[in-house]
């Protein structure tokens, strides 16, 4: 009997034990990073420098102790090209933004509806870096730059080009140095 009643009670414990649980399954796995986008090659530029599109910012002009100056760039930010004219000297001194190396060949390259002219660009020592190149208040660039037909561009060797729009300003710069 003792035997029957064991045999009842594992028969019974066997009915208690559960089906074993199948493995919870594996969360699913983190989509693998979406790859970068390739860079968008630049737009090329127009074959025509007319078409080429301005450099964004607005221009500036303002009178000191030396003369006057004109100022181009975004607003609230540093000044992509300064024109000043120094009446002393009776120059007019043009920088872009920007360096170049010291005793380079760097040129800076005024481009007009009726001319192009280069000069030499020298490195100044202020912080933004600037380019500059040295005109006579009497050279003829500067009635180019004046009278362009829309915009000139403003090329310095290691540089990319601006593309300015023509602005009363610039006359203004040549008339005070000239006056």
């Amino acid at each position: 009997m003792r035997s029957l009643v064991t045999l009842l009670a594992l028969a019974l414990l066997a009915g208690c034990v559960s089906e074993p649980r199948q493995a919870a399954p594996p969360p699913p796995a983190a989509p693998p990073p979406a790859p970068k986008p390739a860079s968008a090659p630049p737009a090329p530029l127009a074959a025509s420098w007319e078409d080429w599109p301005l450099t964004p910012g607005t221009w500036v002009w303002r009178q000191d102790a030396r003369g006057s100056v004109a100022l181009f760039g975004p607003p609230g930010g540093d000044a992509l090209f300064i024109a000043r004219c120094d009446r002393q000297a009776r120059a007019v001194f043009l920088s872009r933004g920007g360096s170049v190396a010291a005793g380079s060949a760097a040129q800076m390259i005024l481009r007009t509806s009726s001319a192009l002219k280069a000069f030499p660009a020298l490195p100044n020592a202020d912080t933004p870096p600037y380019a500059a190149a040295r005109l006579a208040a009497s050279d003829s660039a500067l009635d180019a730059v004046a009278y362009t037909r829309g915009r000139f561009v403003v090329s310095v060797t290691g540089l990319a080009d601006l593309v300015l729009p023509s602005a009363p300003e610039m006359a203004r710069i040549t008339e005070d140095c000239r006056g």
